[in-house]
This record gives C-alpha cells, structure tokens and sequence, in this order.
C-alpha cells in the first residue's frame, strides 16, 4: 500500500480504497456499456469471426473507459486523481496537449 500511495502521491489508505473501487466500478461499467453500442452498430458475437469481433469490441471499450473514469473519479471526490491519470495517458497516446508545461 506505501508503494501505491508514493507512486500515485496520495496520503491515505481511504483514498487508495476509493480510488481502486472507482477503477472497478469504470471498468465494469464500460464493458456494460458496449454491449448496446456493439448491438447499434450491428456486431454480434456469434455473426462475427472473433478476430474481428473482439479487436473492434476492445476499440470501443477504451474511449467509453476513458470517459467514465474521469465522472466515476468525480463523483467519488477524487477528480484531480482521474484528470492527472488521464492526461498522462492522453499525452502517452500522443496528445501533446495535455502535457503539463513546466
């Protein structure tokens, strides 16, 4: 738990809590979500060769992830968390924007 707490800058084991069951709760929620937005476009898994079905699947999960981790994070109270954990990993991506100028 030190470890975590060090490397993510945050100071309680309550925080640390929260910040996990928000990392849950997304993820459980975007792979919910994408089953109807699969169903909108016409993919389903038993009409679709899984190589294609699955690579367009995780495609879609990641920006629907992406967004609700940010709102999750919010209303857990942990906004500056989330919106720190995104922009780094939008500027890994390539989004040079969202790079903190120091």
């Amino acid at each position: 738990m030190n470890r975590l707490k060090k490397k993510w800058g945050i100071t309680s084991n309550y925080q640390i809590m929260v910040i996990l069951l928000v990392f849950s709760i997304t993820g459980s929620i975007a792979v919910v979500i994408t089953n109807p937005v699969l169903k909108l476009i016409g993919l389903d898994k038993y009409l679709v060769s899984p190589w294609i079905f699955w690579p367009i699947r995780i495609f879609i999960i990641f920006p629907i992830y992406q967004v609700l981790i940010v709102i999750i994070g919010a209303l857990f109270g942990q906004f500056k968390f989330f919106w720190a954990f995104e922009k780094k990993m939008l500027v890994r991506f390539g989004f040079k924007y969202f790079k903190d100028k120091e």
